[in-house]
């Protein structure tokens, strides 16, 4: 068979093939960060893994050029987002609420709407209370959710765990910070991936 004919069928093959369809793309990602306020931090579990990883998560965004969001539950009560991730923040957009899930929020679920948002990788805390409560709204309005196992946590690991596991039963996609990057970037070789490898390492 002439290599050319070879060559065809071979491109053929590839057009035929599928990706999975959750697969994040770039052009319908955003990130959520949950309350990852100052004063409830000290009691989290892991808390400072929490905030490295989100931090990992904040600088890849920004390298693709990609939306953050980030929410504070009660600020008078609970304080501001902790100043490790504030100083990385200059370009997000920040949404208060009263109510756990985000949806209270509802210009928040408004902005994905108008911006085409279908792919929210979320980040924070409490994993059971806040995280878990906007995870289940999110999916029941159409959205996909990727939760960054590695950085949201709770107070005690059997909420955590317990929320995770019911969150994945509902169809969230449970992964974790490295995986979202690359997953975004899915390519190697290119400037964008070489910063980001730096990010994570």
């Amino acid at each position: 068979m002439p290599v050319e004919n070879m060559e065809w069928r071979k491109f053929i093959k590839m057009a035929l093939l599928k990706r999975f369809e959750k697969l994040l793309l770039p052009q319908t990602t955003a990130l959520l960060i949950i309350d990852v306020q100052e004063r409830i931090l000290p009691v989290i579990r892991n808390h400072k893994n929490v905030v490295q990883n989100t931090l990992k998560l904040i600088k890849g965004f920004k390298v693709m050029s990609l939306p953050i969001f980030v929410t504070e539950q009660y600020p008078k009560g609970l304080g501001r987002t902790t100043a490790e991730l504030k100083t990385e923040l200059s370009d997000a957009e920040y949404f208060e609420k009263m109510s756990f899930s985000c949806f209270g929020a509802t210009e928040l679920f408004n902005k994905f709407e108008k911006k085409n948002l279908t792919q929210i990788v979320i980040t924070g805390v409490e994993t059971h209370v806040c995280v878990q409560q906007t995870v289940l709204d999110l999916l029941e309005n159409g959205l996909q959710v990727n939760v960054a196992a590695d950085a949201v946590s709770s107070r005690r690991e059997t909420d955590y765990t317990v929320a995770l596991n019911r969150m994945q039963d509902h169809g969230a996609e449970i992964t974790t910070v490295e995986s979202i990057l690359f997953e975004l970037l899915n390519v190697c070789g290119t400037d964008t991936f070489k910063k980001v490898s730096k990010i994570v390492k």
